[in-house]
């Protein structure tokens, strides 16, 4: 009889407190619902960003791939660059172009005939690429440092959200005096609620960082490999234009 009386007690006490997502929010100290709310947001942001940077990096590669078949096809460079000028919102583009620019410059007044001037244009041209290469790179790589900064703090803004509510669950034992499960369990509940959300943060956004950070990487090296491409094609055209000049001398 004493133990039924017991368990009605613990469990009416335990009704008035729901276990759903909402109402440990809503029964959450202020200082724990501020840190679910900007855990709640961050990972809202995160996956923004995760969808955003998913679509963006196939969509690369795509037009990469179809940069590269025009691009070895046989078609001169100038009726390239012609057609994608206008067009440079594409990292690779904007590469070639930047490369393009470089070399149409160098060779305004004619192809140089001397070696070191045309050494000095070869690494004039790899300059430009390099420059266009980073500075698409740095733009594809932003919001890269959000996730790896909600990876590595999620968890311990989630960690603080529940020593806070652990410590209110304390304060409520000794306000009344009751150490029953039904005093002690809403407080602890809305503490490690705190965690999940952190957790829930964290995952996601350090699998996210960790794989676009491989798949930027492998996009660099692909713009960095069809650099040294470029580079090695008008090093074969001054060759041959050296030659054709040395022929005829």
């Amino acid at each position: 009889m004493a133990v039924d009386i017991i368990t009605e007690s613990l469990g009416g006490a335990a009704s008035a407190h729901s276990m759903s997502a909402f109402s440990l929010f809503m029964q959450a100290d202020i200082v724990v619902k501020m840190v679910m709310l900007s855990l709640i947001a961050a990972s809202i942001w995160s996956w923004t960003i995760i969808i955003q940077k998913r679509g963006l990096l196939s969509k690369l590669n795509g037009r990469a791939n179809r940069f590269e078949d025009s691009f070895w096809s046989g078609e001169s460079l100038d009726k390239i660059y012609e057609r994608v000028k206008k067009s440079k919102e594409d990292p690779m583009l904007r590469t070639f172009s930047a490369g393009m620019d470089e070399w149409r410059a160098g060779i305004a007044g004619g192809i140089p005939s001397k070696q070191s001037l045309q050494a000095s244009l070869r690494q004039r041209v790899e300059r430009a690429m390099s420059v266009a290469i980073g500075r698409e790179m740095g733009r594809l790589e932003s919001g890269m440092t959000f996730l790896a900064s909600v990876a590595s703090s999620a968890p311990f803004i989630g960690l603080l959200g529940t020593v806070w509510g652990i410590m209110n669950s304390f304060t409520a034992i000794a306000a009344t005096n009751n150490t029953s499960l039904a005093v002690v369990a809403p407080g602890i509940a809305e503490a490690l609620f705190a965690t999940a959300i952190g957790l829930i943060a964290a995952i996601p956004a350090a699998i996210a960082y960790n794989v676009f950070s491989s798949k930027l990487n492998s996009y660099a090296d692909r713009l960095e490999a069809f650099t040294d491409e470029f580079s090695a094609i008008l090093s074969r055209h001054l060759d041959a234009q050296e030659a054709s000049i040395s022929g005829k001398s």
